[in-house]
């Protein structure tokens, strides 16, 4: 699917419900194996406790990536890059889709899913600061473990 599809399948299924309370989230995650790593994006709009509608796009690297860094911050990028797509006009489309709602409860948030943790045991925890930051550039509010589930949950299941 072109980015052009999957905007307009989104703006189908808000205005199925234009008074929802939605989440646009993007994350990315990887997995290497053997001669390369594989990389899955989700994209994913969500009506809180109403349903959801998601895709994935699938990238693979021809080498296995096997410093955490360089791993985590091309998952990053891969988010950013769909991040990116969406313009302030496309943002603008779906925002007036809740907008004549908002008095009546409903809402819009967008969020870039970032497959790190702070937790002490966590081997990322050093990178958050860094990849929350990137997010937070692009005008999406970054979400961290345990709040990533698009990409520590969704998108890692295909990565197997």
């Amino acid at each position: 699917m072109s980015f052009e599809d999957i905007f307009e399948r989104i703006i189908t299924f808000m205005q199925l419900h234009p008074s929802g309370n939605y989440r646009l989230m993007v994350g990315t995650d990887s997995q290497v194996h053997h001669n390369r790593t594989l990389f899955i994006s989700g994209v994913v709009i969500q009506n809180i406790g109403k349903g959801a509608w998601a895709c994935i796009r699938k990238v693979v690297e021809p080498r296995e990536m096997k410093q955490l860094h360089e791993r985590i911050s091309y998952e990053t990028t891969l988010t950013e890059r769909i991040v990116s797509l969406f313009t302030e006009a496309h943002k603008n489309r779906l925002i007036d889709i809740v907008l004549p709602h908002i008095y009546h409860g409903a809402s819009f948030t967008m969020e870039g899913h970032i497959d790190i943790g702070s937790g002490q045991r966590n081997k990322t925890r050093e990178y958050v600061e860094e990849m929350v930051t990137r997010i937070e550039s692009m005008g999406f509010e970054p979400k961290i473990k345990p709040d990533s589930f698009v990409a520590s949950s969704y998108a890692n299941r295909y990565t197997k």
